[in-house]
């Protein structure tokens, strides 16, 4: 090989990597691989204030309107938004019971990732998560507790204050 023709190789590759490099930064992380750890945080970040906001939010309508029994459970309530937060494609969120007495059938675990979080709520752990892939894309799956806070949620679970009720299981795109 002449020098020439490694001198004008090296130079052919080196423009062509220019134009790659760019394009494999960007790109999503190949299947099988950890997502980026600060994409990770932030999912998590994410997760921790969805959690703050919809459990300040149940107690809340819980405090305000189940004294005067509307009718409607402070949980249907959560259901609606979480069904609206999915439907803007968001994220998903929905309750599942711990109790193994579902007030509602729909709230009973379907998935894997759902009874292996309920085991691990009823084990004592306040919150389980796992890393997996919808559509070739990371998404960070968190399941946090959801207690007995308050009178009013014992009395309608027929439970104590502090008993373990259910879990939000959420599902949130790492990006």
């Amino acid at each position: 090989m002449s020098k020439e023709f490694i001198l004008k190789s090296t130079m052919i590759l080196g423009a062509a990597l220019c134009c790659l490099i760019p394009r494999i930064i960007a790109a999503d992380p190949p299947k099988g691989k950890s997502p980026d750890p600060a994409s990770l945080q932030r999912a998590r970040d994410q997760v921790t204030m969805l959690d703050d906001l919809y459990k300040t939010a149940v107690v809340g309508i819980n405090d305000t309107y189940v004294e005067q029994q509307s009718g409607v459970p402070a949980a249907v309530v959560a259901g609606k938004v979480f069904h609206a937060m999915r439907a803007k494609g968001y994220h998903n969120a929905r309750l599942v019971d711990v109790t193994g007495k579902p007030k509602n059938d729909d709230n009973a675990a379907k998935t894997e990732f759902e009874k292996k979080a309920v085991n691990e709520i009823k084990s004592g752990k306040a919150r389980y998560e796992e890393i997996a892939e919808v559509d070739g894309k990371p998404v960070l799956r968190t399941a946090t507790l959801v207690p007995a806070v308050n009178k009013h949620c014992a009395s309608c679970h027929r439970a104590k204050v502090g008993d373990k009720l259910g879990t939000i299981v959420y599902e949130i795109s790492i990006k």
